[in-house]
């Protein structure tokens, strides 16, 4: 009788199917002393039968199997707290977001996350309540928690992952697993929906006189964690060219830089930001990003892909950077300028920010369905552009990470369904 045999009469008895997901070291000890106990002896005394088990040498075996089965236990109990040894000493804290997140995602979440429909014994691993209510978790005890010692199973016995979903962990991510619960099992939101901390203490530094600002203070921490010294101060020609490109996305001119350079005041550097800031050309480089997420094109960008003239919204885009539009106007305006009061020609020109998806000429094509790719194109880039979120889950079903339902994405689209055109 060993380790597996016992957990496969574990399974065949009544109290496994009522149980709710009970650490196998403790159902070990109770059903195995119990198959056992209540082994039935036939009529000859020669032969002892109970469930999967057919043991012969009379009744007198009783008192070897029951010693032997207890052992078992301990040995099963002793497994987990093993595998721990190794890290009790000077173990890294665990984060769930940077460290067990991703190994549950990518292993677990497939049968116990959050699609109810393909969700296996009802249980969830992406929320933290679900795994205490039934003790796949107990925090600081590894030892009682079914996830760790489903995880440390044997390959043959009721091991998780299971052998058909065909992945495996590595020892490294089971010792994170197991670390992870043996410090809290802890769980954290998704960090792009973790509050930022109203104060951040500024790092420590051996050389104060290197930071200029609150930001080099970081930069200069990690260096010196990293024992790397910092590069030299850029020259003046090198620091021009530098900020030329990056404010208007055009190299400076040799007049500009000879001109810089022969300028010793105190204000150079900021006077060069300040010209390149009022260039026209400013509003042109920073337009090219924005244009990118707002899916500017000149052409339908489809089939024949024919030019579309909308050309003046990119020019109110660079217009709006040269102008220093705020960003709550920047937003609005592109979202619902016409409904703006008395809204001007450029507040509504604004507006076709939700026009810019594909469109197509060709003969077979159905306008409701295209006219739904718009909507849907829309709530697409409304998730991307403002929530920095992808949406694009939700249109067939409940998000998987995200907090968006499908019911949620159907009512967003609704803001974007009364324009009168299917592309």
């Amino acid at each position: 009788m060993d380790f597996d045999s016992i957990s496969r009469m574990n399974r065949n008895l009544p109290a496994w199917r009522n149980s709710h997901w009970k650490p196998r070291k403790a159902r070990i000890c109770k059903f195995a002393v119990w198959n056992i106990q209540n082994m039935d002896i036939e009529n000859d005394g020669s032969t002892i039968s109970g469930g999967p088990l057919r043991l012969v040498q009379g009744k007198s075996l009783l008192n070897i199997l029951v010693p032997i089965a207890m052992a078992l236990c301990f040995v099963s109990q002793q497994a987990v707290s093993q595998a721990a040894q190794p890290l009790q000493k000077h173990a890294p804290s665990i984060q769930y977001n940077r460290d067990v997140r991703p190994i549950l995602s990518e292993n677990c979440f497939s049968c116990h996350g959050p699609d109810h429909n393909k969700r296996l014994a009802g249980l969830r691993l992406d929320m933290w309540q679900p795994g205490l209510a039934r003790k796949i978790l107990v925090p600081g005890k590894p030892e009682q928690s079914a996830l760790i010692v489903r995880v440390f199973a044997k390959p043959n016995g009721p091991i998780m992952p299971p052998a058909f979903s065909h992945k495996r962990l590595s020892a490294a991510q089971k010792q994170v697993l197991l670390q992870w619960v043996r410090q809290g099992a802890k769980y954290e939101p998704h960090w792009a929906f973790v509050p930022l901390p109203a104060h951040v203490l500024l790092p420590q530094v051996k050389d104060s006189a290197w930071p200029r600002n609150e930001i080099d203070r970081f930069v200069r921490a990690r260096l010196e964690k990293e024992g790397i010294k910092p590069s030299p101060d850029a020259g003046k020609a090198g620091w021009l060219r530098r900020v030329t490109l990056d404010l208007i996305n055009v190299p400076p001119t040799p007049g500009e830089v000879d001109a810089f350079l022969a300028d010793r005041s105190p204000t150079s550097y900021e006077h060069i930001v300040d010209r390149l800031l009022a260039s026209p050309h400013y509003g042109e480089r920073m337009a090219l990003p924005w244009l990118d997420v707002a899916r500017y094109a000149d052409s339908y960008g489809y089939q024949s892909d024919q030019l579309s003239p909308t050309w003046p919204y990119r020019d109110w885009v660079v217009k709006a950077f040269n102008e220093n539009l705020s960003y709550d106007r920047f937003i609005t305006y592109q979202l619902a300028g016409d409904l703006l009061p008395n809204a001007t020609r450029d507040q509504r020109l604004a507006t076709a920010f939700n026009r810019l998806h594909r469109m197509t000429n060709e003969g077979g094509s159905v306008p409701e369905e295209w006219r739904i790719e718009g909507v849907a194109d829309r709530v697409k880039t409304f998730g991307s552009a403002f929530l920095g979120l992808t949406t694009e889950c939700a249109r067939c079903h409940d998000h998987k990470f995200d907090p968006i339902t499908q019911r949620e994405y159907y009512a967003l689209g609704g803001f974007f369904n009364n324009i009168d055109e299917y592309g």
